[in-house]
């Protein structure tokens, strides 16, 4: 499937957590799994195994992209510093993250409106659910897999589409 507009999620302007552009262009010819994060949910613990995912396969033409979001019961409501601080120092994070963005509603990011109309495994598109959800983007440039936000980042069925995308 195709995202809404036929473009990549990867056209898009979008600014880096610490300022400047997050340049998307540089991930044209990568896999990419784009996944909204928050500080202080009970699923922030993901980021281990994100890190871990990120650390894995980066040699292979494969990234991380966290997307801080603050929509869900306030979860991520740190400055681009305390974010980034936070990330670092409890979960050694080096994967890039963009700056704070909505992910739902009439200020949706462009980012995300090329991300949800893509429909996971149990047939869910449109509105993000919570925090940690995953959308795995092809070397093409085109959506491929979207996850829910319970689906854990090191998971089979995770691990096997990526390992898919850089075969």
């Amino acid at each position: 499937m195709t995202t809404d507009n036929g473009s990549s999620p990867l056209d898009v302007e979008i600014g880096a957590l610490q300022g400047g552009s997050a340049d998307l262009s540089q991930y044209a010819g990568k896999a990419v799994l784009v996944v909204n994060v928050a500080s202080k949910c009970g699923l922030t613990p993901q980021y281990n195994g994100l890190e871990k995912l990120h650390e894995r396969y980066a040699e292979r033409g494969f990234t991380v992209l966290g997307v801080p979001c603050n929509q869900f019961l306030g979860q991520e409501p740190g400055s681009a510093e305390e974010i980034a601080e936070f990330c670092s120092a409890t979960y050694g994070v080096t994967f890039p993250m963009t700056e704070k963005v909505e992910v739902n509603g009439e200020n949706r990011h462009p980012l995300y409106d090329r991300l949800t109309g893509f429909a996971d495994a149990e047939g869910h598109s449109g509105d993000i659910r919570w925090n940690f959800e995953k959308f795995l983007i092809g070397r093409d440039g085109r959506v491929v897999a979207r996850f829910s936000p319970q689906t854990e980042p090191e998971s089979e069925e995770l691990v096997a589409a990526i390992e898919a995308q850089l075969a």
